[in-house]
């Protein structure tokens, strides 16, 4: 069973968190929450609530598996904090498994992790993946060097979750 770690605070893309969860506790493995601080409450861009298991602080790459991060505003949020951006490295940097959808990559980009990595997001930020050094596909899921899993949208989801699950066999 694999622990894995997910980054998340207010304005996340509600079901680029909820399927990705669901299917990775289906598949048998544990999710762990980890904002700011334990115990509080984070909502997403559609209303969804989720309680966050650990704060940032109380947590280290050692502690998991693998690493999840949704998109929706929640990224560039959590960029801005060092802390989780030295998380988000921590996990590249070991080459544990990390799954970024959406905006998901903004965090890769500032933790300057994905020079040399093939990898997709959302539209928008596909320039600034490529000046941080990716080589970007405009694919449903790309997955580079059986480590870093990338999609685009929600509608990409389906794709995602298969190559989570598979890579976490």
């Amino acid at each position: 069973m694999a622990k894995v770690a997910t980054v998340i605070t207010n304005l996340f893309e509600d079901v680029e968190f909820t399927e990705p969860a669901a299917a990775i506790r289906d598949a048998g493995h544990e999710v762990v929450k980890i904002e700011k601080k334990a115990g509080e409450q984070v909502e997403g861009k559609h209303g969804e609530k989720v309680t966050i298991d650990k704060g940032i602080d109380d947590v280290s790459v050692e502690d998991f598996d693998a690493l999840l991060i949704p998109g929706g505003f929640s990224p560039d949020q959590l960029r801005a904090d060092d802390r989780f951006v030295a998380f988000a490295k921590g996990f590249m940097d070991a080459q544990k498994p990390v799954f970024a959808i959406c905006h998901g990559p903004q965090l890769l980009i500032n933790a300057k992790s994905l020079e040399g990595r093939t990898a997709t997001g959302y539209k928008s930020i596909l320039v600034d993946m490529a000046y941080a050094g990716a080589n970007v596909k405009d694919e449903e899921v790309v997955v580079c060097k059986d480590q870093l899993v990338t999609s685009r949208t929600p509608d990409d989801i389906p794709a995602f979750n298969r190559e989570i699950v598979k890579l976490l066999k």
